[in-house]
Order: C-alpha cells, then structure tokens, then sequence
C-alpha cells in the first residue's frame, strides 16, 4: 500500500476486483451436500496451490492493516472490509472476485469442484451480499462445462450477482469446448471475468521460482487468452457479450491490438470466422483494469490511452486486500482531465456491468 494522506476523490467510484476470502474451507460445510462434507470435515480436502511461494507467501501478501483481530485471513472479515475499503473510499459498488477458483484447483472428479462451487456462490450471498448492497458477486464455476452452466443458470437471477468468473490457469478458455460457458453468460447478460490464479505456470518456459518472476509474467497470461478468444471467434458467436481482464495492468493492451492487427492481416484465411479486426474485439468487447498500477506519469498514461483509441477501456480495481492495493485516490496521474478520472473510476465499469 502507497503512503501518503487519504484525500476524497468526491466522485462515484466502483472497484472492480475485492477479494473477499473464506477463512478455511470449513467455512463452505454449511452449504454443501451431505455427500460431500465428509471430504472437509473428516479427510481434510484443501485447494490444491501449484505455486509454492503462493504459501510462503501467505502472510505477506496482504496489507498488514487487514488482519482482523482474531487472526483470521484477510478480506474474511465483512466489517474491516466495509470500514477500509467501502466506507473509507465511499464507494458506490464493489465486485467481489473472490479467491477460490473451482475452475483451476479441481482437475477430475468434477461432481465435487461443482458442489464446491454451488457451495461459495452460496456463501459470498448469504455471508457477503445479504449484508451490503454495494458489493457485487461474481458466480464461481467448476471448470466442465456442462455442470458451470447449471451453476450460471441457478445464480443468475440473483440480483447482486454481476458477472461469471473465469480464473487464469494453465488452459485457454477460448477452446471450443468451454463455448458453453460463454453462451449460458451471454443469455443471461451476464459479462464475463477472467483473473489471475495461484495456478498460473510460465507461459512458453519453464517454471518460474520466484515471486517476482510470476508476478512480472502476468501480462503475458492475459495475453494468451485474449488471443484465445478472439482467434476461436468468442465474439463472432456472441457479438454483445462483454469480457473484462481483471489484475492484469493494461500497457500491454496497445502491443498486442497491433500486433494481433498485423498478424490478422496476414493471416486472416486461417480463421475465417473471425470477421472484423482484433483491435475492434479489444474495444468492443473488452475491459482492462488499472491495478496493478504502475505509477506511469501523465503523459505515459495518455500515450498508453491515445495508442489503445478509447477512453472507455479501463476501469479502476484496488485488489484489496492485498498488499499492493491501489486505493482510487492515488491511482491515475493528477494531471489528467475530471471527465477521464470519472470514466476510470466509475462510469466504464457502470457502463460494463450495466449499473
């Protein structure tokens, strides 16, 4: 967390990536199938982490100031969150994106990741949403399609439920195979959610050991299912339906729209399906968010804005409560104009989700 004094931004704001965490998974025994309890309760199942220092790291990788008094992990406290992070920053709305990623911690046995799934989308309502009107869910599915989209159709009409969450692993999600996903969100009008996980692995190298290298690799995992999408025509399929890439930064947006541009270009007989050019999906069809923030001045930040050709690409996230948080009133360069800091802040993400 930046230092320096907490001014207020007097502007609407909507965050748009809050973890919010459960303290074990005893926390989901509530919710569950007896089938399926024992598994928790009595073997002791836990989420499987293919990245070791994402343990090593367990307790550093939050803001210190999250802790409850009890102990418990951060962001599993509803009354912190809403005094650090709701209340402080007054924010109109904020997403829940959660930590607890079915889709990349279950390989196999897919009847148990669905219950899992079907579990904390029952949790963050009961525990989170009930609570505070502001905070906006996202529907957590297991990875198979055909079980995700009853998870979709049964959590969809809950009002505060405002998008499907599609975790980063070691897959792309544009394979056919998962375009039942994406049609069960299109019908619904739900937009879709893609964040990094604990299972991110090097794309095209080998393992990364370190937590700098992983972190510094984000980019290029966002990079990989961006093209997936676009070049296995999720678009072309469902014209309207809305995708934001969440903790991913955004510089390397401009970089890939022309390059994708150029290869298109080229290219574009190998995929036919693919009928406009990809620089108009990212416009179209995506959003971006500013965390993590890099401190770019303004004129790099109006470079970066002026290279992707819209204004309404990106959209404010804090990460809280994670310890590079990025709160709104530091997050984007004082110099540029009110009318852009209140598209970032506020009205690309209202615009997104349909507020």
């Amino acid at each position: 967390m930046r230092g320096g004094p907490v001014v207020s931004t007097k502007q609407k704001i909507i965050d748009t990536d809050v973890h919010h965490e459960i303290r074990s998974t005893r926390d989901l025994l509530p919710y569950l199938p007896d089938q399926w309890k024992r598994y928790i309760a009595e073997y002791g199942w836990v989420p499987e982490r293919a990245i070791p220092f994402n343990q090593v790291r367990k307790n550093t990788k939050y803001r210190m100031d999250s802790i409850p008094e009890d102990g418990a992990t951060p962001g599993s406290n509803f009354d912190l969150l809403k005094e650090q992070l709701l209340d402080k920053h007054d924010m109109s709305y904020a997403v829940l994106t959660g930590w607890f990623y079915e889709a990349t911690v279950a390989k196999g046995w897919y009847e148990f990741a669905a219950a899992r799934a079907s579990a904390y989308n029952d949790f963050t309502v009961d525990k989170w949403l009930s609570k505070d009107k502001r905070l906006l869910g996202s529907i957590t599915i297991p990875r198979e399609p055909e079980a995700a989209v009853r998870e979709i159709d049964r959590m969809a009409a809950h009002p505060q439920m405002a998008q499907v969450m599609l975790p980063i692993g070691d897959f792309a999600w544009g394979d056919p195979y998962f375009h039942p996903i994406f049609e069960a969100a299109n019908r619904h009008g739900l937009p879709i959610a893609m964040h990094l996980s604990a299972s991110i692995t090097a794309q095209g190298g080998d393992f990364l050991r370190y937590y700098v290298a992983w972190r510094s690799l984000h980019p290029q995992a966002y990079m990989t299912q961006v093209i997936s999408l676009i070049t296995n025509g999720i678009f072309d399929k469902f014209p309207d339906l809305k995708v934001a890439l969440v903790e991913g930064g955004f510089e390397w947006v401009p970089f890939m729209m022309h390059r994708m541009d150029s290869a298109y270009k080229a290219l574009r007989q190998e995929t036919p399906w693919v009928k406009r050019m990809p620089s108009d999906y990212f416009r179209d069809n995506m959003r971006f968010t500013t965390q993590p923030w890099d401190d770019l001045t303004a004129r790099e930040f109006m470079n970066v804005i002026d290279m992707m050709g819209s204004e309404d690409m990106i959209m404010y996230a804090s990460d809280y409560p994670h310890w590079d948080f990025d709160p709104p009133e530091r997050t984007m360069p004082h110099q540029i104009s009110d009318s852009l800091k209140q598209k970032i802040l506020y009205e690309n993400a209202r615009d997104f989700y349909r507020l």
